[in-house]
């Protein structure tokens, strides 16, 4: 468990559990979800001390659950808040989706859309205390714990650049510093959850358009329909994926509604940012949902413009064909007609009678061939 004890722009590492909460600030909770179920009992003793109140059994079996949807719920005590990660992962496979020895496993589709990890992080957040629960290989944790004490490094002797920026527009400070609560440190982490995703655009992109560029190759026969189904599948995974997500959020920002403000206008401003806040993440949400449902679109009409393709291709070779076979059927009957076994027939015993027919057919077949070749049934067509 990593526990950090923040107090205005001061962040602490606690080696162990705090014995009070910070006058004027909160404490961070982070730790894996095996370090949670494993310490459950004395994690739930440690947030009764603290807060007075400690984690209902429903949702310590959400926080435990890895196949757990996004989703928010919450108490009169604290929120949850599960959020299931976009992050891109370094191996495709972990300990438990490890293939067996002398039998491996192949997977198709983007290697990008494999990298894609999409584990529950659920959060619990207090009025002063903010317990998160991450994958055993979640990089988020570590990412924005680094990032947090960089902010607060920062804060205590900022660079020259930086302070005259700060006083140039006060706006920034806030930010790129320190969250004020829990609930601002847990909008923050969403947000870079999301903002994870958004990183592999490029990449996915690439690879996807690369497969359109296939598709449309008239010269390039594509036999990789296994792939694209599978990529089609991971795109509607991301999206119904990303809805849960959406709502979830949604669900948190409508709760800000019903919250209890102390007195004073730092109570409604922090209040106010949070909102605000709650509204830029949802708006990355959406822009991840129609990045997903563009590529769908893209790779969709791509395999229609496919088979247009070959659908187009198939009846030049038809015509041809057709015109050709008109071409040689007049052909065939003059040739079926001296094959016939009479006796007395015109040309039969003729000595030129074979030059007569030979050049006779070779001047049909030249005549055919310019007026199917003047009404196009024979021109070629462009790639």
């Amino acid at each position: 468990m990593r526990i950090f004890s923040v107090s205005g722009a001061e962040v602490h590492t606690e080696t162990d559990w705090p014995e009070r909460l910070p006058e004027q600030g909160y404490v961070w909770i982070a730790g894996t979800r095996e370090q949670f179920q494993t310490d459950l009992s004395s994690i739930q003793s440690h947030l009764e001390r603290l807060t007075g109140q400690s984690l209902v059994d429903l949702h310590v079996s959400d926080l435990l659950n890895a196949q757990l949807p996004s989703r928010f719920d919450y108490s009169s005590h604290y929120d949850l808040v599960v959020f299931r990660r976009l992050a891109q992962r370094q191996d495709t496979a972990g300990p438990a989706e490890a293939p067996a020895p002398g039998r491996p496993t192949k997977r198709t589709g983007p290697p990008v859309l494999h990298r894609i990890d999409t584990s529950p992080v659920g959060m619990a957040v207090f009025d002063r205390v903010l317990l998160s629960v991450h994958p055993a290989d979640c990089a988020v944790r570590d990412a924005y714990a680094q990032r947090l004490l960089t902010s607060s490094a920062l804060s205590k002797s900022p660079p020259p650049a930086a302070a005259a920026a700060a006083a140039a527009d006060p706006r920034s400070t806030g930010a790129r510093g320190v969250p004020s609560s829990p609930a601002d440190m847990m909008l923050r982490i969403v947000s870079q959850m999301v903002d994870s995703y958004l990183d592999l655009r490029r990449e996915l992109s690439r690879q996807l358009d690369h497969w359109q560029a296939e598709l449309l190759n008239p010269r390039t026969r594509f036999n990789r329909w296994d792939a694209l189904l599978q990529a089609r599948l991971a795109l509607h995974q991301l999206e119904s994926l990303c809805d849960d997500q959406r709502t979830a959020l949604q669900g948190w920002t409508e709760s800000l509604d019903t919250w209890g403000l102390g007195p004073g206008s730092n109570a409604e401003r922090e209040h106010e940012l949070l909102k605000i806040r709650s509204r830029d993440v949802l708006e990355h949400i959406d822009r991840v949902v129609q990045h997903v449902r563009r590529l769908e679109h893209n790779t969709e009409t791509a395999v229609q413009m496919h088979f247009n393709v070959q659908g187009n291709r198939t009846n030049d070779i038809m015509r041809t064909l057709t015109a050709l076979t008109a071409i040689f059927l007049p052909l065939n009957l003059i040739a079926a007609v001296f094959g016939m076994n009479f006796e007395f027939m015109p040309w039969l015993h003729t000595a030129t009678g074979f030059w007569w027919t030979l050049g006779g057919m070779g001047t049909i077949a030249t005549t055919m061939g310019l007026v199917f070749w003047r009404k196009r049934y024979l021109a070629r067509t462009g790639d």
